[in-house]
């Protein structure tokens, strides 16, 4: 999963929401605009003034690209605007870029420029709908909740101080003093905001609410000087030859202004799990049925509805209960069901790194070690490889407690460091060594790190539609690529690790199932934590981790195995069409076109199939 993308709402409507008059140099890479005063330039220059306005917002968007520098360096010392004003600000200015894309005159744009424009179109109006519903966000990705275990800036925030600000020279740590002092702003508004959702019944069921105050106190419950916001900070300012000074004044803005705000968030959530309840799904939310079904929409960029992936996710786990059949019993895993056997496998010990710091550092050499087997035989499936390079990280003990198994940052434009896979190392037990390649490949290459860096470095496509993303797009991709490198051979003489590669598959298509079950269908935390385990084998404290996750993100998990189909059914119809003319590398040049909606991919992939038969 791509954690910190520019789209924070996970398509390219977060990055569409202003539009300012002012002009601005292009980014570090940036592809060449068409020329002239022709329609294809015109529409280029209007959405490059989106995307370069939505940085005037977006300042720790900014950072994460490398674009605050220059002109915009001004942007390094600020955070985002957490507030409901900045959200109303947002979409009315989202109204206005929407009225102004609607002026252009398509049937005097290349079929290129007008592919930007179709995608951006989307985004907007997309936006516009889910706002119709006033609570939590409605965009890319569907979150009611303003806070909870994976939302809101206090479990953002300081990882983005950690990992994404610079801290180089004296005026990076004065640009990180700046940001820190608005941390109590932004932990406010956030609060506010979950107030006013709270009054319409809007906030997390309990369990959420319980692991949501873990990680506040986990921030909270120490001295100033321990946390790390400060250590963070000292640590680099030594580095870069700064003294002591600003870790002593970054310690002294963390006790007088981020614990009380924290103190006030840890009373609001405190209070809100007095008052919740245990009840999962959206579907207790004023307009649930409406909020779910947006979130589906968004999620897939279909139009399926609840019943139809419900049913698609219960045969397709029984397809992959059949497949991974023969593997388990040549193991000698011959009772139980294929979920049964899996966990019988998980406990094996040979399958598993300690769970010390010595067995996590051990974990995350075997993985690098896979990223730099599969790399040499890329070639083999792609024409284009990416500049930037990928190195694996630890997710930071301080969110592990409520992030995702895994994740994926993307490399900033300037090339300043590499994309970074993240692994959540809270248990090895829940990372046993059968099922970790697929998850190198999945967020790795050929994963989400080449098809993101792929985009970002395309030159065929603007920067707004560079930095954009859709969830069934690029997870879609992501599991598709899981089966690209067992094609690539690197399952050869390893049936357990295909088996993890079928446990991947069978983890998603159960998601289908408990996804629409908790939303949908009013299933329990429980049913759909105990339907999960009994699926897919996984252990108990991943598998109710991610049940977490689906109540706070609706519809988001239905879009890996619904958008592998459609990369898989995509790359046969092509290979059946141009039967010898077929080629692998060829066919993966659409990557370079950015992700699109799933609807707009099959009309690209069928183009180019029907180009290339003519040709």
């Amino acid at each position: 999963m791509d954690r910190r993308s520019f789209m924070a709402s996970g398509s390219a409507a977060a990055l569409a929401a202003t539009l300012p008059s002012c002009t601005t140099p292009p980014a570090p890479g940036a592809a060449a605009a068409p020329t002239g005063d022709s329609a294809d330039a015109r529409l280029r220059a209007m959405l490059d003034r989106i995307f370069y306005g939505r940085l005037e917002d977006n300042p720790e968007g900014a950072t994460g690209l490398g674009l605050d520098v220059g002109e915009r360096a001004h942007l390094r010392g600020r955070l985002d605007d957490y507030s409901s004003a900045g959200r109303a600000k947002d979409l009315g200015r989202a109204r206005a870029d929407l009225a102004q894309l609607h002026t252009v005159d398509r049937t005097r744009l290349s079929p290129a420029a007008a592919l930007d424009l179709e995608v951006v179109e989307y985004d907007l109006t997309r936006t516009l709908e889910g706002a119709r519903i006033p609570y939590g966000s409605a965009g890319g990705r569907y979150s009611p909740y303003v806070i909870s275990q994976l939302t809101g800036p206090y479990r953002g925030i300081p990882d983005f101080l950690d990992t994404t600000h610079p801290v180089k020279n004296a005026a990076d740590a004065d640009a990180y003093l700046s940001r820190l002092a608005q941390f109590d702003t932004a932990l406010d508004a956030s609060l506010a905001r979950q107030r006013e959702d709270a009054a319409r019944g809007v906030f997390a069921p309990d369990y959420v609410l319980d692991t949501t105050l873990r990680q506040l106190r986990s921030l909270r419950d120490q001295p100033a000087a321990q946390t790390l916001l400060v250590t963070s900070l000292a640590r680099r300012a030594r580095e870069a030859g700064l003294g002591d000074a600003y870790a002593s004044r970054a310690e002294r803005i963390v006790a007088a202004e981020v614990f009380p705000a924290l103190d006030r968030q840890i009373a609001l959530v405190t209070e809100l799990r007095g008052r919740a309840t245990h009840d999962a799904g959206v579907w207790r939310l004023p307009e649930g049925e409406a909020y779910y079904a947006g979130a589906l929409e968004a999620a897939t960029t279909t139009s399926m509805g609840a019943e139809e992936i419900h049913q698609l996710g219960l045969s397709q786990v029984a397809e992959l209960e059949a497949r991974l059949d023969p593997i388990l019993r040549a193991h000698g895993l011959t009772r139980g069901s294929a979920g049964q056997r899996l966990a019988e496998l998980n406990k094996d010990p040979a399958q598993l790194y300690p769970n010390t710091d010595e067995g996590r550092a051990a974990l995350l050499a075997h993985l690098n070690r896979q990223i730099a087997e599969i790399t040499p035989k890329l070639p083999q499936a792609f024409a284009t490889l990416p500049k930037a390079e990928v190195e694996v990280r630890r997710v930071p003990p301080l969110i592990q407690a409520g992030a995702p198994g895994g994740y994926y940052d993307s490399a900033p434009l300037d090339g300043s460091r590499p994309g970074i896979y993240y692994i959540n190392l809270r248990d090895t037990f829940d990372r046993p060594k059968f099922g970790l390649a697929t998850l190198t490949y999945h967020e790795a290459v050929p994963g989400h790190h080449l098809q993101i860096s792929l985009a970002q470095e395309s030159e065929e496509i603007p920067l707004i539609r560079r930095l954009g993303g859709y969830s069934a797009y690029s997870e879609g991709w992501a599991l598709y690529s899981e089966q690209l490198a067992d094609e690539l051979g690197m399952y050869e003489g390893d049936p357990l690790g295909r088996a993890g590669m079928l446990q991947s598959f069978l983890f998603r298509a159960t998601r289908l199932v408990v996804d629409t079950g908790l939303h949908a269908k009013r299933w329990s935390r429980e049913q759909a934590t105990d339907y999960f385990i009994r699926t897919t084998g996984i252990a108990r404290g991943r598998s109710q981790g991610e049940i977490d996750r689906y109540t706070v993100w609706p519809g988001q998990a239905t879009s890996y195995k619904v958008g592998h189909i459609v990369w898989d059914r995509l790359r046969s119809e092509s290979k059946a069409k141009l039967g010898p003319r077929f080629d692998l590398r060829d066919f993966h040049q659409v990557l370079l076109q950015g992700a699109v909606p799933l609807t707009v991919l099959e009309r690209l992939v069928e183009r180019r199939t029907a180009e290339r038969l003519r040709g």
